[in-house]
This record gives C-alpha cells, sequence and structure tokens, in this order.
C-alpha cells in the first residue's frame, strides 16, 4: 500500500514539476506551434467527469485490517478565479460511484459512494495549471458479515489532500490529471453481534474532463 501510495504522489509530482517548467517557458516565448496559450483564460465555472482508481485501507477500532482496491467514477462542479498574477484560486465539488472495497471468507466492506468539496490553489503557467488542493471528504459505506447474513450502512466524514495538474485542450476544455488522500474517518456499524467503528483511507487518482462556461 505504501508502495502504490508513492508511486502514484511521484507520478503526478513528475508531471506537476513539468509542467510547471513549461509554463514559464510559455509566459516568456512565444508558444509554440499546436500549443494552446490560454494564460489568464482559467477564471470562470466548470463542469467536468472523471473516472479513476483507489486503493487503501479498511479499518476497525478492535485492530483489524484490511486492503481495499476498486474503481471510481463521477462529475464535478467548480470555478476559479485569479487572486494575482500567475496565481490562480479556486473551489470544487464532485460526487462519484466508488466498488472500492474488499471481501473474504468472512464478510466484505465497500465504498459505494464519495464526494468533497475543496479548495485549490494553483499556478497559471498558460497552457498548464499545476494545482495542490484540500478539504471536506465524505464516503457512503456498506459493511456485510456472512456468519450473521446481515448489513450496514454509514455515512463517513473526513479530510482529503492532494496535488493536480490541468492541460488546456482547447480554449474551453481542459484535461485534470489528480493524486488525492483521503481519510474518511470512523462510523459506528453493527452486523447482528455489537456496535463496532470502522474507517477508510483511500489514495486514488483519476483523470478527467473539464469544461468552462
Amino acid at each position: 500500500m505504501t508502495r502504490f501510495a508513492l508511486l502514484l504522489a511521484a507520478g503526478v509530482s513528475a508531471v506537476a514539476i513539468s509542467s510547471a517548467a513549461h509554463a514559464a517557458d510559455l509566459i516568456i516565448d512565444e508558444p509554440a506551434a499546436g500549443v494552446v496559450d490560454v494564460s489568464g483564460n482559467w477564471d470562470g465555472p466548470y463542469i467536468g467527469v472523471f473516472a479513476g482508481y483507489g486503493a487503501g485501507t479498511y479499518e476497525e477500532a478492535a485492530g483489524f485490517e484490511a486492503d481495499t482496491s476498486g474503481w471510481l467514477a463521477g462529475v464535478a462542479l467548480g470555478a476559479n478565479f485569479t487572486v494575482t498574477d500567475g496565481i490562480v484560486a479556486g473551489i470544487v465539488g464532485d460526487i462519484a460511484w466508488s466498488n472500492i472495497g474488499f471481501e473474504d471468507v468472512f464478510g466484505d466492506a465497500n465504498i459505494d459512494w464519495v464526494g468533497s468539496l475543496r479548495g485549490r490553489l494553483g499556478f497559471d503557467g498558460g497552457a498548464f495549471l499545476p494545482y495542490l488542493t484540500a478539504g471536506l471528504a465524505v464516503a457512503g459505506a456498506t459493511v456485510h458479515n456472512n456468519i450473521s447474513g446481515l448489513s450496514d450502512s454509514g455515512t463517513h466524514v473526513g479530510w482529503t489532500v492532494g496535488a493536480g495538474v490541468e492541460f488546456a485542450a482547447t480554449e474551453n476544455l481542459s484535461i485534470d490529471l489528480l493524486y488525492r488522500y483521503s481519510d474518511y474517518g470512523d462510523q459506528t456499524y453493527n452486523v447482528g453481534f455489537a456496535d463496532f467503528d470502522a474507517g477508510f483511507k483511500t489514495h486514488q487518482i483519476t483523470v478527467g474532463l473539464n469544461w468552462s462556461f
């Protein structure tokens, strides 16, 4: 799990650093052929769709822990605004279907949906926008026990942080590559024996398309 997280974080960081370097060139020089110069045009609202993969851990307060993994796909709505030359702030909310979870002979636990409300702070590099993001994270999950045959559902509330980069494809369309770590916090479940607290933590990497308007 640690190796997976480090690979994801390293990949996004490398892309962001490379993007920032290219962005600096775009600000100083004329845009290369085929590159859309959208410096200063990141402002305004946008809507997006995204899909990706997540992996992490399911943890019970009593000490049980299991690795989780699965896919997610969802929609986002946000807005950007220029704070000062080269700095773009924003806010974005998203919600996604998910099947991140685990299953063994005793039962299973799955995240059915995830959502977030986050702030963003980025560098306007023309056709590139590397950024950091952080905020509130929520998830709906289901826990099932094979011995009792019972299931219980709950809503988790926690936090998320991450880093990403957007690439301008056209004047109104951008490609968004994002890595996030989320701690969804604990929730109390009961599947037929006694109450217990359980929580989910995930590393997610997603690719999305954003349309500005």
